[in-house]
Parts: C-alpha cells; structure tokens; sequence
C-alpha cells in the first residue's frame, strides 16, 4: 500500500516536473543562454531519473539518462542552444510524459511497439549531440619563467591557470613502506601531462642527521588532463595516501563549472559536505578527513567554539573559498525548499470531493436546525443556530478554498500549443497571458481545457493573418493570441483574443442562409450574427485542414461551456481582432443564494448577481399587467413573470416583487410573490431528465426538506432582452 501511494506521488511530482521542463524549454527559444531555464531543465530530468531508479523503471531511467547527458553539454557550453536541440528536447520530454503515463497506466514492464519506436528514434538523434561536440578545450599554461610562478597559493587562493595544482609532501616513512614516491609521479603522467614541477626540499635536515631510509621531499605539479576529475587525481595516491599530505585545486575553468553544477544540483541535499563531494571539488576521503579534525576542535573547544566545516576546509586548502561560498547559498536555497515543501500536503482529488459534499450536506442540517428555532420562538436555541449557522458558512468558504487553483497553469500549458500549431500554419505568433493569478474552482478548470484548445486553435487558423498580409495592412508581422482572466459579479470571465483579422459579418450570413439557419428577412444584430458560428456544423473555412474546416469545434465549445452553467459571446471588429469571451461560474458546489417564492414553489438566484428588489404597489401592478417592462428610474427593465414561464398554479400572494438582477451587463427583473431572503445553496445536478430544461440549471434543497430550483439567470435574461427587442420592432 505504502509502495503505491509513493509511484503516485512519483507520478505526480513527474508530471509538474515535466511541465516545467516544457515551460523552461519554451523560454530557451527567445533566451537561448537562459542559465536558470538550462539548469531547470537538467534538474527536472535528473530528478525524474533518480526517481523512476528508485521503482525499477528502467525505461525511463536509460532513456532520461542520455537526455541529462546532453542537458549536462548545453550546461557546460559544449552544445548551443539552438531551434533543432529545443524541437528535439519538447520531443523527448512528450516521450518521457509517455512512459509516465504507460506507468500510471499499469503497463511499466515493455512499452508499446509505437513508443519503443519513437524512443530509439530520439535515442539517434540524441547522439549527435553525444558524439558529435567536441571537448571544452582547456586553457593552455604558459611556461612559467620563474619557479615562484607555480608554488602552491595560500589556502582560499584560486589557481588561475588551466591546470590542476597538486601540492604533495610525502611523510619520512614512505621508502620504508616500500613505495617509490616518483612512481606515482610516472603514474600521474600516464592519465595527462604534468606541465610543470617544483622539487621542494624544504624538510632536508642538515647532512649529519640524514637518514637515508627517509623521505624529505615535497613536489608542487602542475597537470593538465582530459576528462580527469579530483577523485581520479587523488586515486593515483591511493595506495600512499596515508603517507602524503595531499591538496589538489582545480583549474580556475573548473571552479566555474563547479559553481554552476553546484547551481544545478536538486534541492534534495541541504549538508555542505554532500553538496561539494556532488560536484566533484572535494572527495569523500577530503571530507571524512575535515570532519575528523572538526569533531576534534569540538571536543577540545566544545560546541559553539568549533570552527565550521566550511572554514576547515578552506584553511586545509582542499576547497576554494569561491566553492563554498556557492554551496552555503545552494544551501540556504534548499532549506527554503525544504520549507516550502512541508507547508504543502498532497490530497486526493476524491477526498476533497467527499468533504465538499459533507460540508453541503452540514448546510443543508444546518438551515434545517434554523428553520426549527424559528418556529419554536426559543431565543437561546436561536442565537446557538445563528453561531452555528455561521462556523459552517466558515467551514463552507475555507473547503471550497481548497479547491480553488490558479488559472495560470492552464493557460501556461498553450505556450507549447501556439508554438507547435505556428510552426505547423507556416505563421509567427506568440501567445500572451494576463489575469494568469485569477482563481477557479479545479473542476471548473479541468473541463474548460477543451473548449480553450478549440478558441486558441481556431483564432490561429482563422483569425490570424499570414504575415505577408498583416504587413500589407500595417500590422507587425507577428500575430498575437491573447488568455486573460478575471472576476466580474462573481463569475469568472477567460478571454480568447486575437489581433487578426476579425469575423467578415456578410460572410457568416451568407453561409448560414446557405445552410438555412436563417432566412433573408431576419434582421440579426452583429452579436447574433456572430453567435451563428457556434451551430453544429458551420463553417466558413474554404478547405479542409488538420486544424479546421469540418464545422466541428465551436459548438462543441458552446456545449461544454453551457455544460457548466457558462455562456459564450464574440466581440469582433473586422481588421483589428476577434475576442471569445466565456463566462463561469466560480464554483459548482455551494454558493450564496437569494430565495424567493412563487406560489408553492421555491426558487434560488446567485446572490452576486441580485442588484436589488422593489416591492410593487396595487397602482404598479395594474400599470404593468399587460406589459414586459418597468420604468426604473428613468430606464428601461424587461422583466419576466415566473409565474407564468414555469406555469406555477398555486395561489398568488397579495404582493408582488421585482427583483432585478444583472449578468454580462445586461439587467432583467424578475416577478416573484415573496422575498425570502439570502440561502446557502448546494448546488444538485438535474439529471439527465431535466437537461433541455430551459431556464433552470440546478436544485438545492431547502432547511424544511422541500426541493428549490436554481434558476439560470444568464438564459432569463437573454429572454428578458429578447422579448423587449421583439415588442419594440414590431
């Protein structure tokens, strides 16, 4: 069980890793030398490898392996950042995404025919970027002219040549231990060239006291190697290392390669030790040795008084001061991810469904318990009702928070869509995101994925010019798609605009009086006009393509969007641009309701979008009988008898109310025998019975057991307008 919740999680975490390897990888084609973008990318595939190694995925570990191997060359400037590598790298990503999901899906052990096929491809052209880049050259030393040019520099110095400096004092014993100390030296030159050395007979005591089973020398070397690291260096002494005194610096190039690995490392590993024997600048036997002499300090000094690790091991001379400086700021930066990390906690999707639907059923309890100290006129039982009634309104708000995400990340995931379907158009676009922090209910968010493809698609098939055209028309070559978000009289609204050429009017009504939508004699306004490309099957494409043509998209999206008690509308002006703007609710579980009463039935508003309410007299009653609308103020309101849309047949109260609501900026009211006042609603679904039921979207159920139906205002309002606009052209 345990083993299973850890693959989710490892599923999970790859998948937000791959993400922001696509966004990083996307940000590399208008900033090739993006340090941060490269370095996030290599740490995305690092982690997933050692990952998928820790489950036995070997698959993803061999093929993510020659990935990092190149991310690895681009980090150490060995490959340039081009738009082949980039195309190449998306590439291997949507591989590795695959094998995720091949994963997820239960099928871990061979991949798929297709995917094995599209791996060893990738695999191929992978290894030109293996092979085919040569080696960073080293920095070539010049000769030194005098000896001091080569002694070793005091601890904290940086070696300013291209060379490794080896600083070596054998101990008086090594000839009696059977070793010759120039034998290493011979050694040392098979694996490069020793450039440079310096005999040191600093420890040669005077003649009388020679011994000559003993050894007094020291060499300073200077050494250049290809491919050679500190670890191979200090294993040439390997078997006289307790007989030496050993510092090895590396090359000053190396010091910089060392701090950008350093930079690069997961923020898994927070020990400084662990950080620089990572890199590469100090071995393990360096460490093992500082951390002897620290715990040596502490017990003489105590605790407080001991030196830090750091401090050792510059004054060792074993690690430059540059290093550690990096690996202390590498240091801080993964306490603060660590940090981080423990103020978030992983949910089930499914268990924050069951605790929404537990609170709404607490607020269904809840209203229940209020109605019974209303009727029972108890003054304590009320007010202990009226304390409870606002914990769980508390409770409501802070569970439906939990479900609250950034709309962001959604429109972040059609940088890599405008970018393929560019390339593929033969056009130059870019994509620009605003409202990106605008927060939605997550389910509203996984179902909106759709209809946005569509909208974003279709503004760069249709909608987009070619840049020969836009040129001609004064526009800059590159064309522009727009995904803005924003709160408005608590809906959401998600905006899809383009800056291209805009919906030809006469062209829309012509194709539909072709395909028989309309006739001749109707008189639409633009709105409605344009509104006719959401039917099934319009088109106006002239030929078919892999994006478009078939009329199959746009009333998909106006589905799906209705689907979530949403509306659509288009605002276009031709030759400057066409905006889709779609309007959400921002929840699909509770909300803040006005209750109203017509006859014996119950009715339930969005409370964000009640404006106010005005009781009628007798005089305004009978002014109004036989009309659709109300002077409000010096201004014209539609409204609509719910009495007589839902054909209620109870009894009529003694008093009517109009309350006004607005949607889109447009206002309605509507005629209601009683005002109930304000109504935690938990939002039912009708089923699929009720589905062409016009003007209800939802149910809830009211504090005495009863059914209240939630109206759709957004679709009373357009009948409103609509009934308004008839009576006045006729």
């Amino acid at each position: 069980m345990e083993l299973d919740q850890a693959l989710q999680t490892f599923l999970m975490e790859s998948r937000e890793l791959l993400e922001a390897m696509e966004e990083s990888l996307l940000g590399l084609e208008s900033a090739p030398d993006d340090p941060d973008a490269i370095n996030a990318i290599f740490r995305a595939a690092h982690t997933i490898k050692g990952s998928g190694g820790l489950f036995g995925l070997d698959g993803i570990v061999a093929f993510t392996h020659v990935v990092e191997n190149v991310l690895d060359r681009v980090r150490a400037g060995e490959a340039a950042v081009n738009g082949e590598l980039i195309a190449l790298l998306l590439s291997c990503r949507d591989h590795i995404g695959m094998l995720v999901e091949q994963v997820a899906a239960g099928s871990a052990a061979r991949p798929d025919k297709e995917t094995e096929a599209t791996g060893i491809m990738l695999l191929n052209q992978l290894k030109a970027y293996q092979a085919g880049v040569q080696e960073r050259p080293l920095v070539p030393a010049a000769a030194p002219s005098r000896p001091q040019a080569t002694v070793l520099p005091q601890p904290g110095g940086a070696v300013e040549s291209g060379h490794w400096h080896i600083s070596l004092r054998f101990g008086q014993d090594v000839l009696r231990n059977g070793m010759d100390p120039l034998a290493f030296i011979r050694y040392l030159g098979n694996m490069g060239e020793i450039t440079h050395v310096i005999t040191l007979p600093d420890a040669m005591p005077p003649s009388p006291e020679m011994d000559p089973e003993s050894c007094y020398l020291g060499f300073e070397i200077d050494f250049c190697g290809d491919n050679v690291d500190k670890a191979a260096i200090e294993g040439v002494f390997e078997f006289v290392r307790d007989d030496c005194t050993l510092r090895i610096l590396p090359p000053h190039s190396r010091i910089e390669e060392y701090i950008q690995f350093i930079a690069g490392l997961p923020e898994d590993k927070i020990r400084l030790g662990e950080l620089l024997v990572e890199c590469g600048s100090l071995t393990r036997k360096e460490l093992d040795e500082a951390l002897r002499v620290q715990e040596t300090l502490r017990a003489g000094c105590g605790q407080e008084a001991a030196p830090m690790l750091g401090d050792i091991l510059v004054e060792q001379g074993v690690v430059p001061p540059e290093l550690v400086d990096a690996a202390l700021g590498k240091q801080k930066l993964a306490r603060e991810h660590k940090v981080q990390e423990s103020k978030l906690i992983r949910i089930q999707a499914d268990k924050l469904d069951q605790l929404i639907n537990l609170v709404g059923e607490m607020v269904i309890a809840g209203a229940a318990t209020s109605l019974l100290a209303q009727r029972n006129r108890d003054p304590a039982l009320h007010e202990a009702t009226s304390t409870l009634s606002r914990l769980v309104e508390e409770i409501r708000d802070s569970a439906l928070q939990l479900r609250m995400v950034q709309i962001g990340e959604t429109f972040n995931r059609f940088n890599r869509v405008v970018r393929d379907v560019s390339k593929e158009l033969g056009k130059d676009i870019g994509l620009a995101i605003s409202g990106a922090e605008t927060e939605l209910d997550k389910s509203v968010v996984e179902k909106i994925g759709d209809p946005l493809m569509h909208l974003v698609r279709n503004s760069m098939d249709h909608g987009i010019e070619k840049a020969e055209t836009r040129m001609k028309r004064g526009k800059p070559a590159k064309g522009t798609v727009h995904l803005n978000a924003y709160h408005e009289s608590g809906s959401i609204v998600v905006e899809v605009g383009d800056d291209g050429g805009g919906l030809n009017r006469e062209k829309i009504f012509a194709k539909a009086l072709e395909k028989g939508l309309i006739t001749a004699s109707q008189t639409l306004s633009d709105q409605e006009v344009y509104g006719l490309i959401f039917e099934a099957g319009f088109s106006t494409a002239e030929a078919v393509t892999n994006l478009s043509g078939r009329g199959v998209g746009m009333d998909v999206v106006r589905r799906n969007i209705e689907a979530l008690r949403g509306t659509v509308e288009i605002a276009s002006r031709e030759g400057a641009g066409t905006t889709v703007k779609i309007r959400l609710p921002l929840t699909l579980a509770i909300i803040d309701g006005f209750l109203m009463g017509v006859g014996s039935a119950s009715y339930v508003v969005p409370l964000d979008l009640v404006m106010e309410c005005i009781e009628l007299g007798e005089a305004e009653r009978r002014e109004i009988r036989e009309s659709h609308y109300i002077n409000l103020r010096g201004t014209v309101l539609p409204f609509i008898r719910l009495r007589d849309r839902f054909r209620e047949r109870g009894k009529a109260g003694r008093r009517e109310n109009i309350v006004v609501v607005q949607y889109a900026g447009q206002k309605a009211g509507l005629v209601v025998d009683e005002l109930m006042g304000e109504f935690q609603a938990v939002i039912k679904p009708l089923g699929k019975l009720f589905g062409n039921l016009k003007g209800i979207s939802g149910s809830t159920i009211l504090g005495s057991g009863e059914v209240a139906l939630i109206l759709d205002v957004p679709a009373l309002i357009q009948r409103a307008v609509n009934q308004e606009t008839q009576l006045l052209a006729s």
